[in-house]
């Protein structure tokens, strides 16, 4: 049991290493976009951990804290992704064009000029 779960450990921390590895090397110019889609993506972790609650019968107590743990940051994570994504959309839209109006009664004085 223990060597199953210090080899699950030690691929944990590998992957770290690389995804850190990954992202370090991408241009800042294409890192919002990659980071919105990628935590979009954590939503597969929220369902995971769903599936597994549901299916393990009387969980122990260690389980239910890394399920909570891991409905909490995926959900964080999937928030988050919708939110960067919809600032960066916002960034693409055009604002509307002040139109310039008809002289309003106060810039005209006495004389009719303005």
């Amino acid at each position: 049991m223990y060597t199953e779960l210090l080899a699950n450990i030690a691929i944990l921390v590998l992957s770290g290493f690389v995804g850190f590895a990954v992202i370090s090397k991408v241009p800042n110019t294409l890192h919002t976009p990659l980071m919105s889609g990628t935590n979009a993506i954590h939503g597969i972790v929220v369902l995971g951990a769903l599936v597994v609650l549901g299916k393990v019968d009387n969980p122990p107590w260690g389980l239910q804290v890394i399920l909570f743990v891991a409905l909490v940051f995926g959900t964080i994570n999937v928030v988050g992704g919708f939110v960067v994504t919809d600032r960066m959309l916002g960034m693409f839209k055009s604002r509307p064009v002040a139109r310039a109006d008809a002289p309003s009664a106060d810039s005209v004085d006495k004389t009719g000029e303005k």
